[in-house]
């Protein structure tokens, strides 16, 4: 068996470099906790293993050649998407008016963390699957996804040689070097939040990052 490993390896680190709905997913999450953002990546990359499971017994090229499968995954998985941005913005108002009505502390206002994000010694109950789930919704509502193991993976697969096997090997490899970039992206953006712990910071990154997630949706749902 004799694949392009090299210019396979390219393609890969380009497509995870490239933000896309996975890239938000995980850093907003991890910026909300370290573990909710390794959870988002493990579940954006359990999302790949269905595309390549998928893929490898032929059922995404089912999907491919049917425009109605197709558009109506890449709907929910836009829906998806909006959902999460209006449940963000929805939040950073919420926090806004809790804070005009003088909810929180004149600490907490300066320096402190805000108290709805889990602190590192005691995460909420449930972050780490909500992470997971946030992660796999979208990575498995993600068309693209599917279509890369069909239209992009097979062109470095050697036609000597098991079509099958050589797919899911190199979906392996993808999917390994996915959890790898992601982790190391969490631990980046993970820094990031002693500052967007202060209310106001945390306000205007609800806001953004909510409003990318509809606008990344919006997108979706209107690409042809």
């Amino acid at each position: 068996m004799s694949i392009d490993l090299v210019g396979f390896l390219g393609v890969v680190l380009v497509a995870y470099v490239v933000p896309g709905p996975d890239f938000l997913v995980v850093v907003r999450s991890a910026t909300e906790h370290p573990a909710k953002g390794r959870a988002a990546a493990l579940g954006a990359q359990t999302g790949l293993c269905v595309h390549m499971l998928a893929a490898v017994v032929g059922l995404s090229l089912v999907a491919a050649r049917s425009p109605a499968v197709y558009d109506t995954i890449k709907l929910l998985g836009a829906a998806y998407l909006v959902y999460l941005g209006v449940r963000a913005v929805l939040a950073a108002r919420r926090a806004a008016l809790e804070r005009a009505a003088g909810r929180e502390t004149a600490d907490g206002l300066e320096d402190g963390a805000d108290p709805r994000i889990p602190t590192e010694d005691g995460p909420a109950h449930g972050v780490w699957r909500s992470g997971f789930t946030q992660g796999f919704l979208t990575n498995v509502l993600n068309p693209k996804a599917a279509l890369f193991f069909l239209s992009i993976l097979p062109q470095f697969v050697d036609g000597g040689g098991s079509a099958s096997r050589q797919i899911f090997f190199l979906g392996t490899l993808n999917i390994v070097i996915g959890v790898a970039y992601w982790f190391a992206l969490v631990a980046v953006a993970a820094r990031l939040r002693a500052f967007l712990a202060r209310p106001k910071v945390r306000h205007r990154w609800e806001l953004t990052t909510g409003w990318l997630f509809i606008a990344v949706g919006i997108g979706v749902a209107a690409a042809a």
